[in-house]
């Protein structure tokens, strides 16, 4: 007997093939049969009828951080109400283990990088995760039979160094018996079954205490030892960072990458690709990357949002502002002294000119001021303002647009909350776009989820898409669109049985309707432990998600069930090759 049949459903398998019409029937958590409309004899203990609905394979989100959100959020929200079965998390350098046991105080040093880099509530960070392992592996088995997503993890470098050198490890060198503690411990971590090693050497990653994360502080030689260490294990990858993932690669970063993948025999994935038609010379410049890899034994893939993600901005808070250079220093002054200094013209315009230079790279961005929007506000001076675009305001006061920012702020003690427009919404930046996904080592995907949480909200990419690709640009065709969220991350990942509607597959899937799915916009909750906030944003026209052959969500709303599998590198992924 079939658990669930769906029938007269649009089959958009993610192969890239023609949609067509069929029943999909449900059994033992597999695809147990794909048919013609009203041939499937089998009888089956629930059925629905799917007709002018559109069924496909869960998405797969290449790049997430929900290592410590699905301790206290199984379903991996919103990622899993958008359609998202399977995520990769462990990314950018960043995990929670392993911790070393003989350093208890560890653990403190990992929650309060994690509150810092990647924008997670620390107070969340502290009541919501158990903290109750050593190494990688025990922590893989701590998240084992209590999630609704698919979930498959990196182990992150800071984590290898803080383990093996402690406090040395921001600053240090690991001598020669220390680097072959790292090996053992990150072949112990991938023999446990994690799915390679994540890095990063960006310059805009520092710790709790404001000084560069771990592995900014590796030498190559390091990084290479490493890689070589993944070659030695089944369905295993490389994830990377370095400063010129923001803006441009230097020859060196492009030198680090190509070797790296070259050395595991793997491919090296990267963040975020970002496309804009007012820097024309960036996207050629980062698939350089690509093309010397594929020349010299590896493989370097981009990863690009195909979606503009709002994020929201703050002078009180910390958040993409604060790394633009020579803004750190600033705005991380207690709030009084941090109003003056913002009130005085030539600081705004030494800030200005910081803003404007080379160094600022895709921060540059964020420097257009008079296409900020005011969101929440805090004061009665400010009574009005939501909504409202700061340039408008600052030509009715007759000031400049940073000036006129910064006085709406400061009325409000710096709590304002801050939308910019993004610049890069034009048709030209829109048709580039378009050209750059058809490359062979582009591939989408990004949303830093669980990541970031009261700044982004990047998770509902997926819907948001689709629903452009069906209703908006339509940049993409639908069964292009499906193929570019599940089989091809699937197949970067060389994940096993996923990513496809095919018979025999594992059955994650999602049925929506074509007329209406979309994602709302994004909105504050406070829903985190202690109270956190985070944004969220609702899945529109998402009828129902089944992960492993278990419904996870019917109509916007988890079940309850928790289907989903920690996905282990060897057991649930295979080797993909570089060659």
């Amino acid at each position: 007997m079939l658990d669930h049949l769906i029938k007269g459903a649009t089959v958009v398998d993610g192969t890239g093939a023609p949609a067509y019409t069929a029943d999909v029937g449900i059994r033992n958590g597999r695809i147990a049969v794909v048919a013609e409309p009203g041939t499937v004899t089998e009888s089956a203990a629930t059925s629905e009828d799917a007709a002018g609905r559109v069924l496909a394979p869960g998405f797969v989100d290449p790049h997430t951080h929900y290592d410590a959100q699905l301790f206290w959020d199984p379903y991996a929200t919103p990622s899993l109400n958008h359609g998202v079965t399977t995520v990769a998390g462990g990314n950018c350098g960043f995990t929670l283990a392993p911790l070393n046991p003989d350093r208890p105080e560890d653990a403190d040093y990992t929650r309060r990088m994690m509150s810092k880099v990647e924008g997670m509530s620390l107070v969340a960070l502290e009541e919501g995760a158990p903290w109750s392992w050593s190494s990688f592996g025990e922590y893989l088995d701590a998240l084992e039979g209590r999630v609704a997503v698919n979930a498959g993890f990196m182990v992150g470098h800071c984590a290898l160094r803080r383990y093996v050198m402690g406090a040395d490890a921001v600053g240090g060198q690991p001598t020669p018996e220390q680097l072959d503690e790292m090996l053992r411990l990150f072949h112990d971590a991938m023999d446990a079954g994690a799915w390679g090693l994540s890095t990063t050497q960006s310059s805009t990653h520092s710790d709790g205490d404001g000084k560069p994360v771990a592995s900014r502080h590796a030498k190559p030689e390091e990084l290479l030892a490493l890689s070589r260490a993944v070659a030695e294990h089944e369905g295993t990858q490389l994830e990377a960072i370095v400063a010129g993932c923001l803006d441009q690669f230097s020859d060196e970063e492009i030198d680090l990458f190509v070797e790296m993948s070259a050395a595991a025999g793997r491919p090296l994935n990267w963040n975020v690709l970002t496309i804009d038609s007012a820097v024309p010379e960036r996207v050629p410049r980062q698939l350089l990357a690509s093309e010397r890899a594929r020349k010299s034994g590896g493989r370097i893939v981009a990863l690009t949002m195909p979606i503009l993600t709002p994020m929201n901005m703050s002078l009180g808070t910390f958040c993409a502002l604060n790394l633009i250079p020579g803004w750190g220093d600033i705005l991380g002054l207690p709030v009084p002294e941090r109003i003056a200094e913002l009130r005085d013209p030539d600081v705004r315009g030494e800030m200005l000119r910081h803003a404007a230079s080379k160094e600022a790279g895709v921060f540059r961005r964020l420097a257009n001021f008079d296409r900020y929007v005011i969101g929440d506000t805090y004061s009665r001076e400010n009574e009005g303002l939501t909504g409202r675009v700061v340039g408008d305001i600052a030509a009715e006061r007759g000031q400049e647009a940073f000036q006129c920012l910064v006085e709406i702020c400061a009325n409000d003690d710096l709590r304002t909350v801050l939308w910019p427009m993004p610049a890069d919404n034009d048709p030209a930046s829109w048709a580039l776009r378009q050209e750059t996904w058809q490359h062979e080592d582009v591939m989408l995907g990004g949303s830093d989820a669980g990541a970031h949480l009261d700044r982004m909200c990047g998770a509902p990419y997926t819907t948001r898409f689709i629903g452009d690709c069906l209703r908006g640009r339509k940049l993409v065709g639908l069964e292009q669109a499906v193929k570019m969220l599940t089989d091809d991350p699937a197949q970067l990942f060389g994940l096993r049985g996923r990513g496809r509607i095919e018979e025999g597959f594992h059955a994650d899937l999602v049925l929506f309707d074509p007329e209406r799915i979309d994602a709302g916009k994004a909105t504050l909750v406070h829903d985190l432990p202690g109270d956190s906030p985070r944004l969220d944003s609702k899945a529109i026209g998402v009828n129902a998600v089944w992960v492993n052959g278990v419904e996870a969500i019917r109509e916007d709303r988890v079940t309850g069930a928790t289907p989903g599998t920690v996905l282990r590198s060897g057991r649930d992924t295979r080797t993909v090759s570089t060659k």
